[in-house]
């Protein structure tokens, strides 16, 4: 199935509430325990297109000495994402920013956690948001990124939808399909990695529907 892009910043009040209502809790709560079993217990931790912030949340529940900076490119997201972390009592440990993934406004080597999850998809070139996660990364930081695999045929797609989007709006279902094609495949984000100059990583397919590129912390 050939890569067919959707918009990279979902802006408008409904896609970014249409987003948030949608049920991630297992796979956010399986996001926040891959990073916690990377074994970090402070530091400042860098998530690239948060979203509405609902990982940042898990993990800072789990990591309380790890300082939480939480970027996205869309105003309507974080206008969410502020909401849920006021909510969760968590405004002093995350702080948010409407950021750009492909120029980070950040020094070289200034984290020691990166993390991302479903952002690379809405990337046209994500070499370009990998090499800067690289460079915001220290040497021996821990890295965590996870996010959609495209399916091989259209068929396959459709079958992914029906069983984890049934329960959701015809919208959400719709948001979810166009995910899945714009989606990379486990051969083009290595080659992307590859690109950005990530080393010491793995990548590798972990779901029926994800990928997930790692790099445990260097010591």
């Amino acid at each position: 199935m050939e890569r067919i892009l959707e918009p990279e910043v979902m802006d408008t009040p409904e896609e970014a509430q249409d987003y948030d209502a949608m049920d991630f809790t297992e796979v956010n709560t399986a996001f926040a325990e891959g990073v916690v079993a990377l074994g970090i217990q402070a530091g400042r931790l860098l998530d690239v297109g948060t979203g509405t912030a609902r990982i940042p949340i898990l993990i800072a529940g789990r990591l309380p000495e790890v300082r939480i900076i939480a970027v996205d490119l869309s105003a309507e997201m974080l206008k969410l994402a502020a909401h849920n972390v006021a909510l969760a009592g968590l405004s002093a440990q995350i702080e948010l920013r409407l950021t750009d993934a492909k120029a980070l406004p950040f020094p070289d080597a200034s984290f020691d956690v990166v993390i991302s999850n479903s952002i690379i998809h809405h990337i046209p070139q994500p070499e370009h948001a990998l090499r800067e996660i690289a460079r915001v990364a220290k040497p021996e930081a821990a890295l965590f990124i996870r996010d959609l695999l495209r399916p091989a045929t259209p068929e396959a797609a459709d079958a992914l939808v029906a069983q984890y989007a049934a329960g959701e709006s015809l919208r959400q279902q719709k948001l979810f399909r166009d995910s899945l094609g714009a989606a990379l495949t486990l051969a083009e984000i290595q080659a992307a990695a590859r690109e950005a100059g990530l080393t010491g990583i793995t990548v590798t397919q972990t779901s029926d529907r994800h990928w997930t590129l790692i790099r445990p912390p260097r010591h």
